[in-house]
């Protein structure tokens, strides 16, 4: 049974899954969308958006603790600069899975992991569903006792007069 072992091991070591996580989120800060094996992006989910959440608040405790865990200089920076700025808002789950199909050589299933601010095939498409407009009911909104009303007439529009069609004469050669 598999009661609290909410770790996936990834048939690593510890310092081993550590350093590859680490280097994993480096390169999803850097690149903002890598390709994966669905399995390690999973557990590199739960890795970077605490750092992601850490990174919010621009303290030097902070920045700190987020250049404990990834060990590069130029991803905090990255992280606070860009990637802050775009999540603030956003009160969770900054990272999205796509699953892409399964490797050839040993049918792994890949995915791409993404933040979810820099797709924007997703965000232009959620920005516009959230302007639809809601459902009106067929109901006429008149009082029966009202009596109904009558049909605008249509008035008809004076006929356009077509131009007169050009005839081509062949030209003499």
């Amino acid at each position: 049974m598999r009661h609290q072992k909410r770790i996936n091991k990834l048939g690593r070591t510890s310092s081993h899954r550590s350093a590859m996580l680490s280097n994993m989120a480096v390169s999803l800060i850097m690149h903002k969308r890598i390709s994966t094996t669905v399995a390690k992006a999973r557990e590199l989910r739960k890795f970077i958006e605490p750092l992601v959440t850490k990174s919010k608040e621009d303290t030097t405790h902070s920045r700190r603790i987020v250049f404990s865990t990834l060990h590069n200089k130029y991803a905090v920076t990255e992280l606070y600069r860009e990637i802050a700025q775009k999540v603030a808002k956003r009160p969770g789950g900054y990272t999205r899975i796509l699953k892409t199909g399964f490797r050839q050589g040993d049918a792994a299933e890949m995915c791409i992991i993404e933040f979810v601010d820099y797709n924007e095939t997703y965000t232009v498409a959620g920005e516009a569903k959230k302007t639809t407009k809601t459902r009106r009911s067929r109901k006429s909104s008149a009082p029966k006792d009202a009596p109904a009303a009558e049909p605008v007439a249509e008035t008809a529009a004076e006929p356009v007069a077509e131009a007169p069609a050009v005839e081509e004469t062949p030209a003499a050669e």
